[in-house]
């Protein structure tokens, strides 16, 4: 083999190289476009809220792919219909650092206008949870929605509230990256509903193992503001604000660089947990009750965790000296009578 044949190689290695470790080094947003097919969303005059909320995703993504290191994962490009929880794990497979899902609100009042920017969590406000009703109950348009959502009720607080427990991991990431899209469209004048940033129990977001956000719009039930939305100008402005929030947020936690997953992947979290759903059986899956060694005393497993959570950590609200195990690589929350409950 020739020398020039040989550096010729060499460079082309480099840059293959290069170029791969680029790629697994980008920063990954999941941007998911609400709705689609034969689930329409809102329809109010002509104003169709799958359309809308499309057209505003491929203009958010066509923003981002056009900064480096930042790789763009759509849950549909298409007018096609995807459930909400295979939405969750298109990003879990790709492990993704965000997870976007744009939306258009609508209501009987037609008067009503603005945005909402929504994380995953349970705030008892009714409103919130009327907003969350209504988004999760496409997933009686899936097939089989009962067993795949393990008798998930879109139409019942119950089990809509039994959903948070375990859901506040990112809250903090994804609230910061909320706030940056509420600001941002504050910038363009838009209303920002009050409430500042929302929680509810959305279940396009229950199972993203990531910072995640659910973006409304604004109302497409609201003439001027739908007329708006539904109007090339009015999707540029909108995609332009979220677009600056993520790059905003990839700067702020990432810096100007590629980006880390630090911990495990949402990839690993989705197989643990697919593996964990088929092998262990129903009655497994309620809380563990110990027996102390000495005496009659009854303790609640009520969390179990790979990470150490901090003391003032959302998910341990109300509860006082809660008494910590670790056993087999992971911790476990326990509790009794003396330790409070969960309010």
């Amino acid at each position: 083999m020739s020398k020039k044949i040989k550096i010729a190689l060499t460079i082309l290695f480099v840059i293959i190289a290069f170029d791969s470790y680029g790629q697994s080094n980008a920063f990954r947003v999941t941007l998911d476009a609400g709705h689609g097919d034969h689930d329409f969303g809102a329809v109010y005059s002509g104003r169709v809220e799958k359309n809308i909320a499309l057209a505003i995703v491929l203009k958010v993504g066509k923003i981002l792919e056009a900064y480096p290191k930042i790789d763009v994962i759509y849950t549909r490009k298409t007018d096609e219909f995807i459930d909400l929880v295979e939405r969750a794990n298109i990003a879990n497979r790709a492990d993704s650092h965000i997870f976007v899902s744009i939306h258009c609100n609508a209501n009987k009042n037609t008067a009503a206008d603005g945005t909402e920017t929504y994380v995953m969590g349970m705030n008892k406000i009714a409103s919130n949870l009327e907003a969350a009703k209504k988004e999760n109950a496409v997933i009686t348009l899936e097939k089989d929605y009962k067993q795949k959502y393990e008798g998930f009720d879109p139409n019942s607080p119950e089990t809509m509230i039994g959903m948070t427990l375990m859901q506040e991991e990112y809250l903090e990431n994804s609230i910061s990256l909320a706030s940056k899209v509420e600001d941002k469209f504050a910038l363009l004048g838009k209303k920002i509903r009050q409430g500042g940033v929302k929680q509810a129990p959305f279940m396009v977001l229950h199972k993203a193992y990531m910072p995640r956000v659910l973006i409304e719009t604004g109302f497409i039930s609201n003439p001027t503001e739908g007329d708006l939305l539904n109007s090339e100008d009015g999707q540029n402005d909108i995609a332009r604000a979220i677009a600056d929030a993520i790059i905003s947020y990839k700067y702020e936690f990432f810096g100007d660089g590629g980006a880390e997953t630090f911990g495990d992947k949402p990839s690993q979290l989705l197989k643990e947990n697919t593996v964990k759903n088929s092998e262990t059986p129903a009655e497994e899956n309620k809380p563990i009750i110990k027996k102390d060694t000495v005496g009659s005393i009854y303790k609640i497993q009520f969390f179990f965790n790979k990470n150490k959570l901090a003391t003032e950590s959302i998910k341990l609200k109300g509860l006082q000296n809660i008494p910590l195990v670790f056993e087999d690589d992971a911790y476990e929350f326990i509790c009794d009578e003396n330790y409070g409950a969960v309010v």
